[in-house]
């Protein structure tokens, strides 16, 4: 029946998919609803079901979703020649910031998808999250680190920038309304702070 999904109207997959998107995203497998995963898409849950037959079906389903499109955004954004830590992060925000026009919920949706305890959600979607592990590490194997000062770990800068970006989402996802290009623009100048405390500066860069 999913293969049956994508001849519905593009409009109105998208809504059943926004809708699905955002119910997960801000309450977990285990406590979102069906019934407000109707509610939000203004679907029948009985459409619901025909398409997905269960609940963990449309799980499932929008995490492949959300991994496969996210991904093909990344590497259409990405430079294939840029090195920079930074400016690689800037190129993924940017890759976020258009996916979270066509759908608002889907990079907060997958953050907390990497999250999810549930174990029939985990199991149900290891091999989408392991896809979506991969897009990024193939983004961040590009980095080239001899530009972090000599005191600085790598893998700590990897964990603080995500732990900022993550957290400015979240914040962002939570407010009455939600405009990409505000995120993006406030992720942008984290960025930048970081980058001016971790970084050789360019003396030191090209010695």
């Amino acid at each position: 029946m999913k293969d049956k999904f994508f001849d519905l109207k593009r409009e109105k997959q998208d809504r059943m998919i926004n809708g699905a998107l955002k119910i997960f995203a801000l309450n977990g497998y285990k406590k979102a609803s069906t019934d407000e995963i109707v509610k939000e898409a203004g679907i029948s849950k009985g459409l619901l079901f025909h398409y997905f037959e269960s609940k963990i079906g449309v799980y499932s389903f929008v995490c492949q979703y959300s991994a496969k499109y996210i991904a093909m955004e990344l590497f259409r954004s990405v430079g294939m020649k840029e090195t920079d830590f930074f400016e690689l992060q800037k190129q993924m925000e940017l890759a976020k910031m258009r996916v979270m026009k066509q759908y608002p919920y889907m990079q907060y949706f997958l953050n907390q998808a990497f999250l999810e305890r549930d174990e029939e959600a985990v199991e149900a979607t290891k091999e989408e999250m392991d896809y979506a592990s991969d897009a990024l590490k193939q983004v961040y194997e590009k980095a080239d680190l001899t530009r972090f000062k000599e005191q600085v770990e790598p893998s700590v800068v990897l964990k603080m920038t995500l732990f900022s970006l993550n957290g400015l989402l979240s914040d962002y996802m939570r407010r009455e309304t939600f405009i990409p290009e505000e995120y993006y623009r406030e992720a942008c100048e984290y960025l930048d702070m970081l980058r001016v405390h971790l970084e050789k500066d360019d003396k030191e860069n090209y010695c």
